[in-house]
């Protein structure tokens, strides 16, 4: 049960929609998966598909190859949005697909968006994948592990698509000036030059080339012998603004923080203003990345340098005064400063060390030596008995055991030579000494 009104060539449509591949040959892309003897390309031909998710980013030909299979298989087919369809209707087609099974029929369902469906729409087809009710297919430009139930997710084969080359999209843009259901009826007089910029201002995006190329076309006027000629200057206008490959909410948000956390760790102030710059200039809240800042200089910078915290807050500080763009800067300043700065990661591995002992000695009770006692029942119980107030002695140091008998001897915290930090490493030493002499 094939929707028609996804996968039919119609008057009207735009040119992405009329140019969509009917066959694999005519699919571009992905070689790693549909070029001659691979797995996903046999697996269409032969008409041997098991449930399976596409995962990539838009415009790389999810529901092209989706498309492709509707024509070719012998099963129905059942498109689904996951933006419309709710457990009403999902398990209305699993009652009909139950049905064909009886009947020796197979079904293929495909939820485009599937990222989409929350957990208890999933869950309705988890029964029917398992008994094989259903072939299911879906599509998102999220990272299943994280938008994919694991149930679900353990029955079906992942197959990542990837971003299109230049190459494929300057072939799939001269495609479409011959094929006539594009501009093959049109003498569309374009260099392979221009082709070239379309193609890297989609960004690896098959719909967003093609779209451009029709945007382009309709605003280019017709000359007198019939010919549509491409100037440079109505190319420019087309394509002004180019729309980053970022989104917020979705996993290139937390690639690309990770990007600018990695490269700060790494010490390349190059790498991490530029990725600063791909999320502020795609429309990331200042506030985040200040946040993620101030953690680095914590977590990979310390005490190997005090200031990178102090340099940390004051741009987010700056950030919630004065906003975008002008706190671009001030971020600017602290991812630099941050890069350049000695690294010690000293303090994140004594709260992760403290971190499971916690967890696991969550009965160990406080020293009674530690304890206050602003009650004469508290006293009497010893609660605070044997306090060495340390500013009493000589050296500003004692004897006092701090730590539960379980973890008498533990060192979390072991400071680095790194920039000031070595200092610190003296002083610990010089304390941990004194305290074993007495």
């Amino acid at each position: 049960m094939e929707q028609k009104s996804l996968f039919e060539n119609a008057d009207g449509q735009p040119l992405a929609s009329r140019l969509r591949p009917r066959n694999l040959d005519e699919f571009v892309g992905q070689e790693q998966l549909v070029g001659k003897g691979k797995i996903l390309r046999r697996l269409i031909e032969e008409d041997k598909i098991s449930s399976l998710i596409f995962w990539g980013p838009p415009g790389v030909g999810k529901t092209s190859l989706a498309g492709i299979i509707a024509r070719g298989t012998h099963a129905a087919f059942i498109n689904f949005s996951a933006v419309t369809s709710g457990i009403k209707e999902i398990k209305a087609v699993m009652t009909q697909a139950e049905q064909a099974r009886e009947l020796g029929e197979k079904t293929i369902v495909f939820v485009d968006e599937i990222h989409r469906f929350n957990k208890a729409q999933q869950d309705a087809f988890l029964p029917f994948v398992e008994k094989g009710s259903i072939i299911l297919i879906g599509a998102t430009t999220e990272n299943p592990s994280f938008e994919v139930n694991g149930a679900l997710l353990s029955r079906c084969k992942v197959f990542v698509l990837q971003e299109l080359t230049t190459a494929n999209l300057v072939a799939l843009l001269k495609r479409a000036l011959a094929d006539e259901r594009g501009f093959g009826g049109k003498k569309i007089v374009i260099s392979d030059a221009q082709l070239e910029v379309i193609a890297k201002f989609a960004n690896g995006d098959a719909r967003a080339a093609l779209s451009t190329l029709e945007m382009v076309v309709i605003n280019s006027p017709e000359a007198e012998d019939g010919a549509v000629p491409v100037r440079d200057e109505t190319l420019e206008q087309c394509i002004s603004k180019k729309s980053l490959l970022y989104d917020k909410n979705g996993e290139e948000h937390y690639n690309i923080i990770s990007a600018l956390h990695k490269s700060m760790r790494n010490s390349d102030p190059d790498a991490a203003v530029y990725w600063l710059a791909r999320m502020l200039e795609a429309g990331e809240d200042p506030l985040y990345v200040a946040r993620r800042v101030t953690r680095f200089a914590s977590e990979d910078v310390g005490l190997a340098d005090p200031n990178a915290l102090k340099i940390a807050v004051a741009a987010y500080q700056a950030c919630h005064l004065i906003g975008m763009p002008e706190c671009s800067v001030h971020l600017t300043q602290a991812v630099v400063y941050l890069s350049l700065a000695p690294k010690s990661n000293a303090l994140y591995v004594a709260y992760e060390k403290a971190k499971k002992d916690a967890l696991k000695e969550l009965a160990e009770p406080v020293p009674l030596v530690l304890r206050n006692a602003p009650t004469r029942l508290m006293k009497e119980l010893d609660y605070g008995k044997g306090y060495q107030y340390a500013h009493d002695a000589k050296d500003k140091l004692t004897n006092m055991q701090c730590l539960p008998d379980s973890l008498l001897g533990k060192r979390y915290y072991r400071p680095t030579e790194q920039g000031i930090e070595a200092k610190y490493k003296i002083r610990l030493e010089q304390i941990r000494a004194w305290k074993k002499s007495h």
